[in-house]
């Protein structure tokens, strides 16, 4: 398998990581970008991509994340990325981001201890440090109402479980478009589980959309095929979890829409 293959194969989950970390679609492209330019620029690093699987690709980008987030009096990323992108920089810089970055890429990215290590230029115990101190800042989070759009019984029971064992409640449950449409004239959600594709074909994008018109809410896309979200060709979701799931990654994700309160771009 050609470089440019083996890069592209894995490019959709960096992008998921990118706009997770940051909050905001066009920055994480935008970031993704400069990443793959930096390898073009750079033959050992194009060597390493090569060899070394996903581990140098998202080592790449996160030296590029900490090189840009670390820059002062105006070279940052907003004059790169414009000041639209650059808010949810100064929200990241907040709130403790090494720590975000470690349970992403060991939940959202199912990267190992050691690995996560090594894409952050770090000792293993200082990410599963990290990691700790960002499942007690989840556990901090607001308290918040949950609408729960899937039409799987045993999945929708184990998403209320972990909802609520995080301390927010649910607001309701919907197998269909229709049925989330009817819990969002009782009561609009604080935050959205969402499944693509819903019990009588209807789309839980159409259904996200009817929420959305309403009021902007964080959500989050819970599905078995991510790739056909994550092309480029339309505006994508920023919190996107793969099926099957591990309850750590559906927490981390609810950490960071919560934390950014909004699943549009940053004003």
């Amino acid at each position: 398998m050609s470089l440019g293959a083996k890069v592209a194969a894995n490019l959709p989950y960096l992008r998921r990581y990118a706009r997770a970390l940051s909050g905001s679609q066009s920055t994480g492209d935008a970031f993704v970008r400069a990443t793959l330019e930096a390898v073009l620029a750079d033959p050992e690093l194009k060597e390493s991509l090569g060899e070394g699987g996903r581990v140098p690709l998202y080592r790449a980008f996160n030296k590029l994340w900490a090189s840009a987030y670390m820059q002062v009096d105006g070279e940052g990323p907003g004059d790169i990325l414009g000041d639209h992108e650059s808010a949810a920089q100064e929200r990241l810089s907040n709130i403790t981001p090494l720590n975000r970055q470690a349970l992403l890429l060991t939940t959202l990215e199912d990267f190992s201890i050691k690995q996560a290590a090594e894409v952050m230029d770090l000792e293993p115990d200082e990410v599963e440090n990290l990691v700790q101190e960002a499942v007690s800042e989840i556990d901090r989070e607001a308290a918040t109402s949950v609408l729960i759009i899937e039409d799987e019984p045993l999945i929708s029971m184990q998403l209320e479980d972990l909802v609520q064992s995080l301390g927010h409640e649910i607001c309701g449950t919907a197998a269909t478009r229709t049925q989330a449409q009817d819990v969002i004239k009782q009561q609009m959600p604080g935050l959205v589980l969402a499944d693509i594709q819903l019990a009588d074909g209807s789309s839980g994008l159409d259904a996200v959309d009817d929420i959305l018109a309403i009021d902007s809410v964080p959500v989050i896309f819970i599905t078995a095929y991510p790739e056909r979200l994550l092309t480029g060709d339309r505006p994508e979701p920023t919190y996107l979890v793969t099926k099957p799931f591990q309850e750590s990654t559906v927490r981390a994700a609810i950490s960071q829409a919560l934390f950014f309160g909004s699943s549009r771009p940053l004003p």
